[in-house]
Protein backbone atom coordinates (compact mmCIF):
# COMPACT_ATOMS: atom_id res chain seq x y z
CA UNK A 1 0.00 0.00 0.00
CA UNK A 2 1.15 3.61 -1.19
CA UNK A 3 1.71 5.75 1.85
CA UNK A 4 -1.01 8.21 0.65
CA UNK A 5 -3.30 5.76 0.69
CA UNK A 6 -2.51 4.25 3.78
CA UNK A 7 -2.55 7.95 5.94
CA UNK A 8 -6.23 8.42 4.34
CA UNK A 9 -7.46 5.10 5.17
CA UNK A 10 -6.45 5.94 8.53
CA UNK A 11 -7.14 9.12 8.82
CA UNK A 12 -10.62 7.60 7.24
CA UNK A 13 -10.93 5.57 10.07
CA UNK A 14 -9.72 7.48 12.82
CA UNK A 15 -11.46 11.09 11.76
CA UNK A 16 -15.19 10.30 13.07
CA UNK A 17 -17.24 11.19 15.94
CA UNK A 18 -16.61 7.97 18.12
CA UNK A 19 -12.94 9.57 18.15
CA UNK A 20 -14.53 13.00 20.12
CA UNK A 21 -15.35 11.22 23.52
CA UNK A 22 -12.52 10.14 24.54
CA UNK A 23 -10.16 13.39 23.61
CA UNK A 24 -10.32 16.48 24.69
CA UNK A 25 -11.59 18.04 21.73
CA UNK A 26 -14.89 16.99 23.43
CA UNK A 27 -14.63 19.91 25.89
CA UNK A 28 -14.69 23.06 23.06
CA UNK A 29 -17.70 21.02 21.48
CA UNK A 30 -20.01 21.80 24.48
CA UNK A 31 -19.96 25.15 23.57
CA UNK A 32 -21.99 27.45 20.93
CA UNK A 33 -20.62 30.99 21.51
CA UNK A 34 -17.38 31.89 19.45
CA UNK A 35 -15.23 33.27 22.57
CA UNK A 36 -16.68 30.26 24.74
CA UNK A 37 -14.66 27.59 22.03
CA UNK A 38 -11.77 29.29 21.90
CA UNK A 39 -11.00 29.90 25.26
CA UNK A 40 -11.95 26.48 26.31
CA UNK A 41 -9.87 25.20 22.76
CA UNK A 42 -6.40 26.62 24.00
CA UNK A 43 -7.17 25.80 27.55
CA UNK A 44 -7.66 21.99 26.95
CA UNK A 45 -4.79 21.79 24.49
CA UNK A 46 -2.75 23.89 27.13
CA UNK A 47 -2.90 20.93 29.54
CA UNK A 48 -3.08 18.35 27.16
CA UNK A 49 0.39 16.28 27.82
CA UNK A 50 0.33 13.31 29.81
CA UNK A 51 -2.25 10.29 29.41
CA UNK A 52 -5.50 11.38 27.99
CA UNK A 53 -7.81 10.62 30.35
CA UNK A 54 -6.36 12.26 33.20
CA UNK A 55 -6.31 15.43 31.04
CA UNK A 56 -9.83 15.23 30.06
CA UNK A 57 -10.84 14.86 33.98
CA UNK A 58 -8.64 18.03 35.04
CA UNK A 59 -9.84 19.64 31.87
CA UNK A 60 -13.38 19.26 33.35
CA UNK A 61 -11.78 20.43 36.75
CA UNK A 62 -10.99 23.69 34.87
CA UNK A 63 -14.38 24.30 33.38
CA UNK A 64 -16.04 23.78 36.64
CA UNK A 65 -13.95 26.59 38.02
CA UNK A 66 -15.58 28.70 35.55
CA UNK A 67 -18.31 27.64 35.95
CA UNK A 68 -18.62 26.32 32.41
CA UNK A 69 -19.04 30.24 31.54
CA UNK A 70 -15.40 30.76 30.68
CA UNK A 71 -16.00 33.62 28.77
CA UNK A 72 -18.19 35.24 31.19
CA UNK A 73 -15.35 34.33 33.84
CA UNK A 74 -12.63 36.08 31.60
CA UNK A 75 -15.03 39.30 31.56
CA UNK A 76 -15.99 38.87 35.35
CA UNK A 77 -12.25 38.62 35.99
CA UNK A 78 -13.13 35.44 38.36
CA UNK A 79 -9.74 33.86 38.19
CA UNK A 80 -8.56 36.78 40.25
CA UNK A 81 -10.62 34.58 43.05
CA UNK A 82 -8.62 31.37 42.23
CA UNK A 83 -5.63 30.45 44.80
CA UNK A 84 -2.62 30.94 42.88
CA UNK A 85 -1.07 27.03 44.23
CA UNK A 86 -3.93 25.32 43.34
CA UNK A 87 -2.98 22.40 40.93
CA UNK A 88 -5.04 22.17 37.48
CA UNK A 89 -3.17 19.57 35.68
CA UNK A 90 0.49 18.48 36.72
CA UNK A 91 2.70 21.65 36.70
CA UNK A 92 0.01 24.10 35.66
CA UNK A 93 -1.80 26.01 38.49
CA UNK A 94 -3.99 28.47 39.25
CA UNK A 95 -1.20 31.27 38.86
CA UNK A 96 -0.68 30.26 35.33
CA UNK A 97 -4.35 29.83 34.41
CA UNK A 98 -5.08 33.54 35.84
CA UNK A 99 -2.13 34.66 33.71
CA UNK A 100 -3.41 33.59 30.59
CA UNK A 101 -6.96 34.46 31.15
CA UNK A 102 -5.71 38.08 32.14
CA UNK A 103 -4.22 38.14 28.94
CA UNK A 104 -7.50 36.94 26.86
CA UNK A 105 -9.66 39.47 28.59
CA UNK A 106 -6.99 42.29 26.91
CA UNK A 107 -7.57 40.65 23.78
CA UNK A 108 -11.64 40.19 23.66
CA UNK A 109 -12.18 43.88 25.32
CA UNK A 110 -10.00 45.20 22.52
CA UNK A 111 -10.84 43.12 19.69
CA UNK A 112 -14.13 40.63 20.61
CA UNK A 113 -12.46 36.92 19.72
CA UNK A 114 -9.18 35.81 19.13
CA UNK A 115 -10.52 34.82 15.52
CA UNK A 116 -10.28 38.62 15.31
CA UNK A 117 -7.21 39.20 17.02
CA UNK A 118 -5.73 36.95 14.84
CA UNK A 119 -7.46 38.25 11.28
CA UNK A 120 -6.44 41.70 12.39
CA UNK A 121 -2.86 41.02 12.80
CA UNK A 122 -3.18 38.99 9.20
CA UNK A 123 -1.78 35.88 11.20
CA UNK A 124 -3.52 33.93 8.11
CA UNK A 125 -1.28 35.49 5.85
CA UNK A 126 2.47 33.90 7.52
CA UNK A 127 3.88 30.99 6.66
CA UNK A 128 4.22 29.91 10.30
CA UNK A 129 0.39 30.90 11.67
CA UNK A 130 0.84 28.90 14.61
CA UNK A 131 4.31 30.65 16.02
CA UNK A 132 3.02 34.26 14.82
CA UNK A 133 -0.11 33.91 16.44
CA UNK A 134 1.57 33.08 19.91
CA UNK A 135 4.15 35.37 19.66
CA UNK A 136 1.25 37.94 19.60
CA UNK A 137 -0.65 36.34 22.41
CA UNK A 138 2.57 35.97 24.37
CA UNK A 139 3.25 39.94 23.99
CA UNK A 140 -0.43 40.90 25.31
CA UNK A 141 0.39 38.63 28.43
CA UNK A 142 3.40 39.95 29.43
CA UNK A 143 1.70 43.07 28.93
CA UNK A 144 -0.85 42.41 31.36
CA UNK A 145 0.77 40.63 33.93
CA UNK A 146 4.06 42.30 33.72
CA UNK A 147 6.25 39.56 32.95
CA UNK A 148 6.37 36.16 30.84
CA UNK A 149 5.03 32.82 31.59
CA UNK A 150 6.34 29.59 29.88
CA UNK A 151 3.60 27.46 31.69
CA UNK A 152 0.75 28.85 29.01
CA UNK A 153 2.84 29.15 25.74
CA UNK A 154 6.32 28.73 24.82
CA UNK A 155 8.53 31.00 24.46
CA UNK A 156 10.86 29.24 22.54
CA UNK A 157 9.35 30.30 19.32
CA UNK A 158 12.33 28.92 17.49
CA UNK A 159 13.12 25.96 18.36
CA UNK A 160 9.34 24.81 19.95
CA UNK A 161 7.26 22.66 17.95
CA UNK A 162 4.00 23.85 19.61
CA UNK A 163 2.47 20.79 19.62
CA UNK A 164 -0.65 21.58 21.64
CA UNK A 165 -1.46 25.10 19.97
CA UNK A 166 -1.45 23.45 16.38
CA UNK A 167 -3.42 20.82 17.83
CA UNK A 168 -5.60 23.53 19.25
CA UNK A 169 -5.96 25.21 15.78
CA UNK A 170 -6.42 22.15 13.93
CA UNK A 171 -9.98 22.09 15.98
CA UNK A 172 -10.86 25.91 15.16
CA UNK A 173 -9.65 25.68 11.94
CA UNK A 174 -10.14 22.18 9.84
CA UNK A 175 -13.85 22.46 8.85
CA UNK A 176 -14.95 18.83 7.41
CA UNK A 177 -17.56 18.69 10.30
CA UNK A 178 -16.96 16.02 11.80
CA UNK A 179 -14.17 16.21 14.65
CA UNK A 180 -12.92 19.47 14.02
CA UNK A 181 -15.18 22.36 14.73
CA UNK A 182 -13.84 24.97 12.17
CA UNK A 183 -15.07 27.91 13.37
CA UNK A 184 -12.20 30.00 12.67
CA UNK A 185 -11.45 32.03 9.46
CA UNK A 186 -8.61 34.07 9.86
CA UNK A 187 -6.44 31.01 9.12
CA UNK A 188 -7.09 28.84 6.10
CA UNK A 189 -6.50 24.96 6.94
CA UNK A 190 -3.94 24.47 4.18
CA UNK A 191 -1.70 26.64 6.05
CA UNK A 192 -2.05 24.57 9.49
CA UNK A 193 1.04 22.22 10.51
CA UNK A 194 0.82 19.08 12.29
CA UNK A 195 0.84 18.54 16.08
CA UNK A 196 3.83 16.73 16.60
CA UNK A 197 4.24 14.68 19.50
CA UNK A 198 6.32 11.81 20.21
CA UNK A 199 4.50 8.42 18.73
CA UNK A 200 3.25 11.43 15.57
CA UNK A 201 7.34 11.79 15.11
CA UNK A 202 8.22 8.05 15.00
CA UNK A 203 5.27 6.62 13.21
CA UNK A 204 6.21 9.32 10.82
CA UNK A 205 9.92 8.44 10.49
CA UNK A 206 8.90 4.96 10.18
CA UNK A 207 7.20 5.67 6.92
CA UNK A 208 9.87 7.88 5.69
CA UNK A 209 8.25 10.95 5.77
CA UNK A 210 10.25 12.66 8.31
CA UNK A 211 13.96 12.65 8.27
CA UNK A 212 15.17 14.78 11.81
CA UNK A 213 15.36 12.89 14.97
CA UNK A 214 14.56 15.44 17.23
CA UNK A 215 10.53 16.35 17.72
CA UNK A 216 11.02 19.99 16.99
CA UNK A 217 9.87 23.41 14.70
CA UNK A 218 11.86 22.25 12.02
CA UNK A 219 10.72 18.43 11.83
CA UNK A 220 7.13 20.11 11.93
CA UNK A 221 8.25 22.23 9.11
CA UNK A 222 9.50 19.11 7.33
CA UNK A 223 7.08 16.48 8.29
CA UNK A 224 3.92 19.21 7.00
CA UNK A 225 6.19 19.73 3.43
CA UNK A 226 5.95 16.26 2.81
CA UNK A 227 2.18 15.74 3.98
CA UNK A 228 1.25 18.89 1.83
CA UNK A 229 2.84 16.79 -1.20
CA UNK A 230 -0.36 14.29 -0.44
CA UNK A 231 -3.19 16.82 0.36
CA UNK A 232 -2.06 20.30 -0.04
CA UNK A 233 -5.71 21.68 0.90
CA UNK A 234 -6.13 19.61 4.37
CA UNK A 235 -2.42 18.31 5.03
CA UNK A 236 -3.51 18.47 8.70
CA UNK A 237 -5.79 15.72 7.94
CA UNK A 238 -3.32 13.66 8.35
CA UNK A 239 -2.90 13.88 11.84
CA UNK A 240 -5.55 11.61 12.73
CA UNK A 241 -3.93 8.92 10.55
CA UNK A 242 -0.33 9.72 12.14
CA UNK A 243 -1.95 8.87 15.79
CA UNK A 244 -4.07 5.97 15.24
CA UNK A 245 -1.48 4.29 13.09
CA UNK A 246 -0.09 1.54 16.30
CA UNK A 247 -2.44 2.65 18.33
CA UNK A 248 -5.87 1.04 17.12
CA UNK A 249 -8.08 3.11 18.46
Amino acid sequence: MEIKELLDTEARRINNTSFIEKDPVQFPRKFEMLQDIEIVSFLSAMIAWGNRKMICKDIEKMLGLMDYSPYKYVLDRGYEDLDPGLNIHRTFFASHLRHFLQGMRKIYKDYGSLDAFSMIHKIGESESPAWELVKKINQILADENGESCSRCLPLNLDTTALKRVNMALRWLVRDDGIVDLGVWKSIPKNKLYIPLDVHVGNVSRELGLLKRKSNDRKSVEELTKELRKMNPDDPVVYDYALFGIGIGE
